[in-house]
């Protein structure tokens, strides 16, 4: 068997591991219980990845994030070994042949939703899987006291009953002291093992900027910093309308969010991983697996909920380690914000009882009845309906789901498949009015194998590509193409489902407990007031802070945030330091206001009086054109 190391080399081409990535790695393979903190790029899937090759059986891996699931195996399969995944967008035929896979020593991935983990189909043939290796990715989401908790997640210790020998790793890439423990707890690790990478990133420079209009704050960072970036807000229609800001001042840019389909947020992504793109304006949805090292800047036009949540996307500049700029974009009405989301993401107790019986009604489901049953659920037609509240609906059925009602898993897009179902022979006397049916099938055959044996993953934009058909015409054949029984087509789509983990109760009898609601709602509120203390106290380091709310011990400030730098310019000039600064910039060219304040390093405030006094004095004219000038010339 290959070492560790040798299993590295092979397989990904390198020659030592990152810091911290061996010692999680002899952990696993000593048999413990580990978690494992390491901040966002830190190398985490390399952790299990190598131990599980190490060994022999499969990787159980629970993640989250479809998206992630699919780009890992996908990541694992180019290097030549065997994975595959499993959530509830796959068809019955799909499932079956993973799990004949998986049963049989096939397969040494085997990546699933935390979801699945509530099917007992799913937990009977897991049974008999050879597992060596449970992964829990993203394991924050098993604490209440975490920052995205996930009900689902609490049935992944319930599966270590039938592997009682094999270890479990967590991984995360940030959690407080309190949810460290937490989720030692919940996994029921043997004994605690925990391996910590410092959350200082000491090539990240974090900056709040406090400004009265943000889009033109964002302009002028954006221009002043050259490379790579990536533009946060919190909802999908400003993505569009701050990257069409971004293009009227010269900036390439481009937005993305997860309502775009699975074609256009992969052109998007590749051209900027290519940099054909410069800036990338997205929701949250943009970022988890993505590894682009070369990120110099990320900004935050809108504040987030939690420091969790700021600095796992906060990180995703300067992987490389170079020089990079973490910033978030502030106005005094930023706080009256995150007070507002503490009410929407905890609606009053009675809304959340309407919203769940009103669920029931949409779905068709009767009072003592749904258990364990999945339903499609269209949640922008249930608002449209009821005529309720888009977010605090959405945070309603999130609670529901804490409170063990119901399952709401969020939007998955499937691709489209395709089962030849017709004999090989018949495909040769189809008749048809439509002359693209058979130029279809031909492609169809052309493109793609073992349709005959299984549903086929098909892109309906790479056959327009290869054959000249619209996708129109492709849709409409392929359709008329399952009314004759050739084959069977299903259309992509992008579908919320809602499982009843419970059968239908009566509003009366639900009740939200304690640590669901109420402790919850303090825990957030706890969350919020330390993002409005980052956001708006200028006088601690803000390194510092985020370091002492992830529980380390913190002797020094980080020199170079903004706080620092300021507290530096404060300290190092004297008034004559400005006047000199101002005179000679202002002798080079004629200069505008924001030129020097943006450009010296002194306080604005002081900047902008020394100014004045230099006008006042004629040492330095103010023309007509909004300019300043110094009349004395450049020697």
């Amino acid at each position: 068997m290959d070492t560790p190391l040798e299993i590295l080399k092979k397989y990904w081409g390198f020659d030592q591991f990152r810091p911290l990535q061996e010692d999680i790695i002899k952990s696993v393979l000593d048999g413990n219980d580990t978690l494992g903190l390491m901040p966002t790029g830190g190398g985490k899937s390399i952790t299990f990845q190598v131990p599980a090759l190490a060994m022999q059986g499969m990787a159980l891996v629970v993640t989250p994030i479809i998206s992630l699931m699919k780009d890992q195996v996908d990541n694992l399969i180019s290097r030549r070994i065997k994975a595959t995944y499993m959530h509830a967008g796959l068809t019955m035929a799909e499932m079956r042949r993973t799990y004949e896979k998986c049963m049989y020593g096939k397969c040494k991935f085997l990546y699933v939703s935390p979801e699945r983990l509530m099917s007992q189909s799913f937990i009977d043939r897991l049974k008999h899987m050879p597992v060596s290796l449970i992964v829990v990715d993203e394991a924050h989401c098993i604490s209440q006291w975490g920052y995205d908790f996930r009900p689902s997640y609490l049935h992944i210790a319930s599966i270590r009953q039938y592997f009682p020998r094999v270890p479990v790793l967590a991984l995360t890439a940030s959690a407080t002291p309190v949810v460290v423990d937490d989720i030692m707890s919940q996994l029921k690790f043997h004994k605690p093992c925990v391996f910590r990478k410092s959350f200082s990133r000491p090539n990240l420079t974090y900056v709040v900027r406090h400004t009265a209009e943000k889009y033109a704050e964002l302009v002028h960072i954006v221009q002043s910093v050259p490379g790579s970036a990536i533009v946060y807000v919190r909802s999908r229609r400003r993505t569009r309308e701050i990257s069409d800001e971004l293009m009227r001042n010269g900036i390439n840019a481009d937005f993305y969010h997860a309502g775009l389909n699975i074609e256009d947020k992969e052109a998007k992504q590749t051209r900027w991983k290519n940099d054909e793109l410069r800036v990338i304006v997205a929701t949250n949805a943009f970022g988890m697996g993505i590894d682009k090292p070369d990120v110099r800047l990320v900004i935050h036009v809108d504040v987030p909920s939690s420091l969790e949540e700021y600095y796992q996307e906060a990180g995703r500049a300067g992987r490389d380690g170079r020089r990079s700029y973490a910033v978030l974009l502030t106005t005094p009405t930023d706080r009256g914000k995150l007070h507002r989301h503490l009410t929407e993401a905890f609606p009053d107790k009675d809304f959340i009882k309407k919203t769940y019986q009103r669920v029931g009604d949409f779905l068709g489901v009767a009072v003592g009845e749904g258990y364990q049953k999945v339903y499609e659920f269209n949640f922008n037609l249930f608002c449209r309906v009821f005529k309720l509240p888009v977010i605090a609906t959405h945070n309603a059925l999130k609670i529901l789901t804490q409170a063990g009602y119901i399952e709401f898993v969020e939007e998955i897009e499937t691709q489209s498949r395709v089962l030849i179902i017709a004999q090989k022979e018949d495909l040769y006397h189809i008749e048809s009015e439509n002359p693209y049916v058979d130029r279809v099938l031909q492609a169809l055959l052309r493109t793609y194998s073992g349709l005959f044996s299984d549903y086929v993953f098909i892109n309906e934009s790479v056959l327009e590509f290869r054959f000249g058909i619209m996708q129109q015409d492709i849709y409409e054949a392929l359709i008329e193409l399952t009314h004759m029984h050739i084959l069977h087509y299903v259309p992509r789509k992008r579908t919320p489902y809602i499982i009843y983990t419970t059968s239908r109760e009566e509003p009366k009898y639900l009740l939200l407990p304690k640590a669901v609601y109420e402790e919850q709602r303090q825990k957030l509120s706890e969350r919020i007031e330390a993002v409005i203390n980052y956001a708006f106290n200028d006088n601690v380091c803000r390194e510092r802070q985020l370091l002492t709310y992830f529980g380390e011990r913190v002797d020094n400030d980080c020199g170079h945030c903004d706080v620092c730098i300021a507290r530096r310019k404060h300290s190092d000039h004297s008034p004559q330091d400005v006047q000199d600064g101002i005179l000679y910039m202002s002798q080079v060219k004629p200069r505008r206001l924001e030129e020097f304040v943006n450009t010296l390093s002194f306080p604005q405030e002081e900047v902008l009086a020394t100014l004045s006094s230099l006008v006042d004095e004629g040492l330095v004219i103010h023309k007509s054109d909004d300019t300043y000038v110094n009349p004395k010339p450049l020697k």
